[in-house]
């Protein structure tokens, strides 16, 4: 049987995976817990996973003794170790957590546990591996981005097949599965049909809506056509964009928002959210009310905001009044996503921008806010991470793509070309 040492930042990243792994023993270093004790009053997501991991640790407390074996569920054992002396070398300082933790699990290798050491941080996985301890990261939540599902395929047909399609205004392509409202480019030489797989029809349909040109911003590739198709569907209540920047993702989002909530009434307002993650160093505390803290954070937002709400040339009024009149009379709401545990947003237009810096425990927090009549987007690019424990195949965005493919009220599109500039498109290619 093996038994797995878990490090502070897999707690924090699912409070749950100390019952992860099925049949096994799991060791959680004292260290971990004194950490953990450094988190628990923060108003954030890692404190409260800290609380949530202490209350499933006293829960557990009923069972037995923490410090001898507690049973799982599950069929496993569980137990707080607070043995740390597992003999570093000289040249391993003594007085970090992180080679606390290490010792602990490098003294329960010598009292013959087969031990694999789980952890996040990369660094330490490489001090654990020199020290001679098998040691993982943690694959719960991991996708494999290499083939993660895109939203949309080709399929070459015969031109019989395309004029059939658009007299019957639908078709089925016999020995082909497709996920719901999965996206379908018909080729047949020069001739082309774009479609989408209804679930309820078992069959492909015409692309309505891809021709729409919501608060005047036109499609201009067949990904954003696929986009605009599953932003102006009100029957589609889940939407993720991922991809390269300067894609439009969150151009035609927001679009599309405005489109439907001021114009045709069909949601109450829209509801911004951004995780407050910085990149590169962060320039600390910034004064003023929380409105003008999140401005510095929110740029991209402000900048599309001012394109899709640009006045005439020589108007006097400004976008920004524009933006601000909105936020005043409720229309528009622009929220760090730390704020909107506890929430519940019914009749809500709500976008998620740079989805790919959330943990996949923050994702299922923020759907589980949608009330009844809410339609959530989240938008982002899984190679442009910032949060320093997740990458392509951890975060939450990925996650979400590879659970809910399938579903018949969520849809997903993979931008591949960037409509920013040219400049921009080559810096998507080359660097």
């Amino acid at each position: 049987m093996k038994t797995f040492v878990l490090d502070t930042n897999v707690i924090l990243h699912d409070p749950m995976a100390m019952f992860a792994f099925q049949g096994s023993r799991v060791v959680i270093p004292m260290p971990v817990i004194e950490e953990l004790d450094t988190f628990k009053r923060n108003n954030d997501e890692r404190g409260r996973s800290a609380r949530l991991v202490a209350r499933k640790l006293d829960e557990l407390r009923k069972k037995g003794k923490l410090s001898e074996w507690v049973d799982l569920e599950h069929g496993g054992k569980l137990k707080v170790e607070i043995q740390v002396s597992g003999g570093l070398p000289s040249s391993f300082s003594q007085h970090t957590k992180d080679n606390e933790i290490l010792s602990c699990a490098q003294f329960l290798r010598k009292q013959g546990e087969n031990v694999v050491f789980i952890s996040k941080d990369i660094n330490l996985r490489i001090k654990a591996e020199a020290l001679g301890l098998e040691t993982q990261d943690y694959e719960k939540s991991k996708v494999d981005i290499d083939v993660l599902y895109a939203g949309w395929r080709e399929a070459a047909v015969d031109t019989a097949f395309i004029d059939r399609f658009y007299k019957d205004h639908k078709a089925a392509l016999p020995g082909v599965e497709f996920k719901p409202n999965e996206f379908v480019i018909l080729k047949s030489g020069s001739q082309s049909a774009l479609a989408r797989f209804d679930a309820k029809a078992a069959a492909l349909v015409p692309v309505a809506k891809s021709d729409s040109a919501p608060w005047g911003v036109k499609p201009l590739n067949t990904e954003q056509r696929f986009a605009l198709e599953l932003l102006l569907n009100k029957d589609i209540q889940l939407v993720t964009l991922v991809g390269v920047p300067g894609s439009g993702k969150t151009l035609m989002a927001l679009a599309a928002g405005l489109q439907q909530t001021l114009e045709e009434k069909v949601y109450r307002r829209i509801l911004v959210g951004r995780p407050v993650v910085a990149v590169g160093h962060d320039i600390g505390f910034l004064p003023g009310t929380k409105q003008e803290k999140l401005t510095n954070w929110m740029g991209a937002i402000y900048d599309n905001l001012s394109f899709l709400l640009e006045r005439p040339k020589g108007s006097l009024e400004t976008t920004d009044m524009d933006i601000q009149m909105l936020i005043e009379d409720g229309s528009l709401e622009i929220e760090a996503v730390t704020y909107l545990r506890g929430r519940s947003l019914p009749n809500l237009y709500i976008i998620i921008d740079d989805a790919q810096n959330l943990t996949p425990h923050e994702v299922k927090t923020i759907i589980s806010r949608a009330g009844k009549g809410a339609k959530i987007i989240l938008t982002g690019d899984p190679y442009q991470i910032d949060n320093y424990y997740l990458d392509a195949s951890s975060n939450g965005l990925t996650y979400l793509v590879e659970r809910f493919k399938g579903q018949p009220t969520f849809g997903h599109v993979t931008f591949t070309k960037s409509e920013r500039s040219p400049l921009a498109a080559l810096a998507s290619d080359l660097l």
